[in-house]
């Protein structure tokens, strides 16, 4: 059968035979290959998240490549002084970025211990001069980049570096497809470690690891992990470090337009769906009569396509406010005076969403059409507006009044400060034994429109749709060949 080619159990028996043949670079790319098809495939957006053959692979990658590591090559760690070290493993840091700042705020909120960052590069170079800066301003904290090398011999840097390093504690946060990542922390290293599911709407390797503790940082994945994947998880809420409450007082509170935002890089929000983010904040400005900002980078097709459509329907340019990064979201929500939050869509965006709530600002969700993770209306207060159809966000955004906006940026505030102060990371980090934080319940109102999903991927399944999937592959290929 010609498709069983590209089943699990076909390339899983490809990298046995590898394996016992002693090709741990060959191995490693069976699975990394694996997992690069799918996650660059739309179509599987959020419809696996894990696969136990696959985690079992690269278990045993890693325990055999750990057996013919001498301990006399072993990486020598960067001076600590001493002190508790605590490792983090990553595939990729770039100056923007949620498990960046998540990482950071681990760092910060362990000032009595010393802090390595291992980059494997598997999913392209990091951003060295940004994070150098960065972690200068922490004073405990470095970060060191596998060397050039193929699959097999960055396992092997991997594995020597943390066998020198002797952790108390390792922190995983892979990318999707980095098998090497995922192979390194075997329990032979003799590092306990935690699995930090961040990589949390495409399958990713590393979910179904055992000997590790496995993180999950809102309710939508701890709930599906638990109930659907049966994995023993933890819950621990993604936190920010708080910047100040100041209570909106815009234009619109005093008889002015509305100010409207989002935060989403193109990978949020260039995305094939069946509404575009690209054609609906035209269309937001034409209701709202006021302005939008946008903050993350797009591509420049992305900003002409909106400007585009904002000329057709009448829209002054200078309404959309396009700000592709900023050092601080929530200041910069707050300087330009925003009055409402919409999440992005079609993926949504965490830290960037308890930014708002923390900078008291409403938040508006978008009712996904068939995925709860990518909604992330658990995220949100409960009595956060959530929309499905456009015609829906239009009116409300239309008929809201300053008066409502101002009691629900109160409540917006009040979940920030019970579920994502940093606080509750140094709890869990103090003692993570006893952090028992309650999980937020999944919302009763979300229904899965497979329907209506079935109806738009038959639409999809085009000539233009194949072109976009084939260039985003070859753009992701590109820039793993260049690290």
């Amino acid at each position: 059968m010609r498709g069983f080619a590209f089943s699990v159990y076909s390339q899983i028996a490809r990298a046995n035979i590898l394996l016992e043949q002693g090709e741990i670079d060959c191995a490693l790319g069976i699975a990394h290959d694996f997992v690069e098809r799918i996650v660059t495939e739309p179509l599987c957006t959020s419809q696996v998240f894990g696969s136990s053959l696959l985690d079992d692979l690269c278990f045993r990658i890693g325990c055999a490549n750990l057996e013919t590591i001498s301990s006399s090559h072993s990486v020598t760690p960067p001076s600590t002084n001493g002190r508790s070290r605590i490792a983090y493993v990553v595939s990729r840091l770039q100056s923007s970025g949620g498990h960046l700042r998540l990482i950071l705020d681990f760092i910060r909120l362990q000032p009595e211990k010393d802090h390595i960052i291992y980059a494997t590069g598997v999913a392209g170079s990091s951003d060295e001069r940004f994070l150098a800066e960065a972690l200068a301003r922490c004073g405990n904290a470095c970060f060191v980049a596998a060397p050039r090398g193929d699959f097999g011999a960055r396992l092997t840097w991997l594995q020597n570096a943390l066998r020198a390093c002797r952790p108390e504690h390792a922190y995983l946060f892979n990318h999707h497809q980095d098998s090497v990542a995922v192979a390194a922390l075997v329990p032979e290293l003799g590092v306990p470690g935690s699995f930090c599911h961040h990589g949390d709407h495409h399958l990713c390797l590393g979910v179904y690891l055992k000997h590790l503790t496995h993180i999950d940082f809102h309710p939508m994945g701890y709930h599906y992990c638990r109930d659907e994947l049966g994995v023993d998880n933890r819950y621990l809420p993604l936190t920010f470090g708080d910047n100040g409450y100041v209570p909106v007082r815009s234009t619109f509170a005093s008889g002015g337009s509305l100010t409207t935002a989002t935060v989403a890089r193109s990978n949020k929000v260039e995305i094939p769906y069946y509404v575009s983010y690209l054609e609906l904040v035209p269309q937001v400005l034409k209701v709202t009569g006021g302005r939008h900002l946008h903050i993350g980078k797009l591509t420049p097709w992305a900003i002409r396509r909106m400007s585009s459509r904002m000329r057709e329907l009448g829209i002054s340019q200078d309404r959309l406010i396009y700000v592709d990064w900023t050092a601080s979201v929530w200041k910069s929500l707050q300087e330009h005076e925003v009055d409402v939050y919409l999440a992005s869509f079609p993926y949504g965006a965490g830290l960037t969403l308890i930014e708002a709530m923390g900078a008291g600002i409403p938040v508006i969700m978008h009712h996904h059409m068939y995925s709860r993770v990518l909604s992330g209306l658990e995220l949100a207060y409960p009595e956060a507006f959530h929309w499905a159809d456009p015609n829906a966000l239009l009116e409300h955004l239309g008929a809201v009044e300053p008066k409502e906006l101002w009691e629900e940026g109160q409540i917006a505030r009040h979940w920030y400060e019970t579920y994502h102060r940093p606080e509750i990371l140094r709890a869990y980090l103090r003692d993570s034994a006893s952090f028992n934080l309650p999980v937020p319940p999944l919302a009763t109102d979300f229904e899965p429109r497979l329907d209506e999903w079935a109806a738009w991927v038959e639409t999809q399944l085009s000539f233009p749709r194949l072109a976009y999937r084939s260039a985003y592959r070859l753009g992701r290929r590109i820039r793993s060949w260049l690290s």
